[in-house]
This record gives C-alpha cells, sequence and structure tokens, in this order.
C-alpha cells in the first residue's frame, strides 16, 4: 500500500507526487489518460497571473512563491531528464491599460515589492519592434517569465517516472472511492484499486465530479480556452505581450501562442470557426506579421474554474484521509510549485510556505 494516492497527472498531480516523494513518502499517481495532457498541456505558459493586481491576496501569496521557484525547477528537472522547460525570463508587455487600472497596478507593485512600470511608445517599440503601429502607453513587468508547459508536462513526468518512490499509473480512469465509514482508503479504477494512507484529489475540471460520488459539491467546473500557434520565425515576437485580455507568447524556436478564449461549454473541448477568426484578428492586431506565417495548430483545454480562482487545497471535511489540490482556473501552472509545496507541508507536517487557511476547503464546499 502506498502512503498516498494522487487521482490526475496534469502539473498539479505531478509536482505534489514529486514533493511527497522527495520527502521520503510513497506515492502512487493516478492517471485516465496520458500525464500532464488536459490542462497542463492546453495553456500558454505565461508564469503570471493575467493583470496580477486583479486577483485575491490568496492567489498573489501563491503565484509570488511559485514565480521565485521557477529558475530552480527547470534547471533541475533539464539535469534530471534532459527535457528543458525552456523558461524564457524576457518580460510581459501590457498594452494600452486604461490609466484607472494602471493606478492600480502601480499600488499593487508597490506593495508587494514587484518591478512594474508604466511606459511610453518609444520604450514599447524599442522593446517589441514589430507590434502594430499606435500603442502609447503599456505596463511592464520586467521579471514575467514564460514556460513551454509541453515541454515541462514532459520532464515532469520523466521525473516522476524516474523516482523509486512514486508508480505512475496512466490509461487508468477513476471510478469511485474506496470507502470504510467515513474514511477513503484509496479509489477504484478501470484498472483495479488503489489504496493509500491518504488520497489526493487534483484531478483538474474533472475533480467536481468526482467529489459529487460523496455528495459534496465542488464549485469547479470546466471552462474551454482556444488557442492557436503560428509557425513564425525566431525575433518576430521576443517576450509575452497582452491587450485587451489576450496574449501572444513566443517560443524558442520562433513559434508564437494566442490565446485564448474563456467558454462555458462544458466539457466540450471542440475548436470553432468563430474563435479562430477572433484569435488570428488579436494576433495580427498585435503583430500585423504573424499573418504572413503559417496557422500550425488550433486546440482547446478545460481549465478548471473556480470561486475568483482560489485553489481547493487540504482536507476534505467530513471524510478523513481525502484531500484536494484543484481549482486553479486560468493559473494552474503559475501556482503549481507554491500550491503543491504546500499540499505536501500539510501532509507531512511541516510548517507552510504559505498560510494554508485561505484555500481549506473547509466552509467552501456544498451537500449535494
Amino acid at each position: 500500500m502506498s502512503d498516498y494516492v494522487i487521482v490526475g497527472a496534469g502539473v498539479i498531480g505531478l509536482m505534489t507526487a514529486r514533493f511527497l516523494a522527495q520527502g521520503g513518502a510513497k506515492v502512487k499517481l493516478i492517471e485516465r489518460g496520458t500525464s500532464a495532457r488536459e490542462a497542463s498541456w492546453a495553456g500558454g505558459g505565461i508564469v503570471s497571473p493575467l493583470y496580477p493586481w486583479r486577483y485575491q491576496d490568496a492567489v498573489t501569496s501563491l503565484a509570488l512563491w511559485s514565480q521565485s521557484s521557477y529558475v530552480h525547477l527547470a534547471q533541475e528537472l533539464l539535469a534530471e531528464t534532459g527535457c528543458d522547460p525552456e523558461l524564457r525570463q524576457k518580460g510581459m508587455l501590457m498594452l494600452d491599460v486604461k490609466p484607472e487600472e494602471e493606478a492600480v497596478a502601480l499600488d499593487w507593485a508597490r506593495r508587494y515589492h514587484r518591478p512594474l512600470t508604466k511606459v511610453g511608445a518609444d520604450f514599447i517599440y524599442r522593446t517589441e519592434e514589430h507590434l502594430a503601429p499606435g500603442f502609447e502607453s503599456a505596463i511592464w513587468m520586467p521579471e514575467v517569465a514564460s514556460i513551454r508547459n509541453p515541454r515541462l508536462g514532459q520532464a515532469l513526468r520523466e521525473s516522476v517516472r524516474k523516482h523509486p518512490n512514486i508508480t505512475l499509473c496512466e490509461d487508468s480512469e477513476v471510478t469511485g472511492f474506496s470507502l470504510f465509514g467515513e474514511r477513503v482508503l484509496g479509489v477504484k479504477t478501470t484498472r483495479g484499486e488503489h489504496q493509500g494512507g491518504e488520497t489526493i484529489l487534483a484531478g483538474g475540471a474533472w475533480s467536481g465530479e468526482l467529489l459529487a460520488q460523496l455528495n459534496l459539491g465542488l464549485p469547479v467546473e470546466p471552462v474551454r480556452g482556444q488557442m492557436m500557434v503560428f509557425k513564425a520565425a525566431p525575433g518576430v515576437v521576443d517576450r509575452v505581450v497582452m491587450l485587451e485580455g489576450r496574449y501572444v507568447i513566443p517560443r524558442n524556436d520562433g513559434r508564437v501562442l494566442v490565446g485564448s478564449t474563456l467558454e462555458h461549454v462544458g466539457f466540450d473541448k471542440s475548436t470553432t470557426e468563430e474563435a479562430s477568426r477572433s484569435l488570428f484578428d488579436t494576433a495580427t492586431r498585435i503583430v500585423p506579421e504573424l499573418a504572413d506565417y503559417e496557422v500550425e495548430h488550433h486546440w482547446a483545454g478545460l481549465r478548471p474554474g473556480s470561486p475568483e480562482g482560489v485553489p481547493f487545497i487540504g482536507a476534505v471535511p467530513g471524510w478523513q484521509g481525502l484531500h484536494l489540490n484543484t481549482g486553479h482556473y486560468r493559473n494552474g501552472l503559475v501556482l503549481a510549485p507554491a500550491s503543491t509545496r504546500l499540499m505536501a507541508d500539510l501532509l507531512l507536517g511541516r510548517s507552510p510556505v504559505v498560510d494554508p487557511d485561505a484555500y481549506s476547503p473547509a466552509g467552501r464546499l456544498t451537500a449535494c
């Protein structure tokens, strides 16, 4: 029997497994498909909440801890696995932020001691010379990074596969919980039963469906996001650029991602022509030259939407041995290192890296 059974091998489940195993625990990680192929693969990889001043302090606390850890994590994974997550620390340029919001952003930066400045047209076009003409002001965050999230997922998957304390069980869909009275003993899957001392539900957008089997309502729902990638040349875009809630993200090989939509359509991961046109228009409004390049791929993923984007991290009230680490909404990647370290701290009895109270499921779940 394992010490811990984790349901879901996205970045949250994978990083939770690593932290627990590094603490000496034996972990079984259960994934219904292939690791890191849902929201962890489908996102853009910006290592910052979009417009971070709009979020609650609970999100900011996790984001700041995570951002400070990504350089070490990327280096560690490259050394362990040979797979480069391609962390790019090039900054983020937010175009045409409204004046009233600029003041809020500057105040947020002062409170959290984050480098953030208002810049004008000279800086904008000196920094990104291929942007469309006419942008007069922007907010510049020089320390924001991006990471190639499919490569990050590959590296994390390889890392857990190599770790002697972790057993990864893919293509194993969880069908229910193994129970003894009010204690969760593990999970039942399409490939058999897995028991552990504690069970952690890290199933992203699917977490609510599983928890409903225990007559608990978890306010986490799928929110579809569609994105596309241009097969551009290196240097067309060099850093993350945002405009009106959307963004372009460059990769090391020149490819440029554009995203994203926000759609409440249940578990439908299909793409639409409407979104394709809208994303193309967004990309070429920011960088007109992208119209000259091939659209290589258009895809969709499902975010685990939650109220205010504050994740659920901690023990499930009323059920011994069951814990949540889910509901990160648009910020799963940026919050993952801190969220998973916090989960491991709580389970292993260590001093938590951030105050856990804001993320506790207690009082945030409903009966159903």
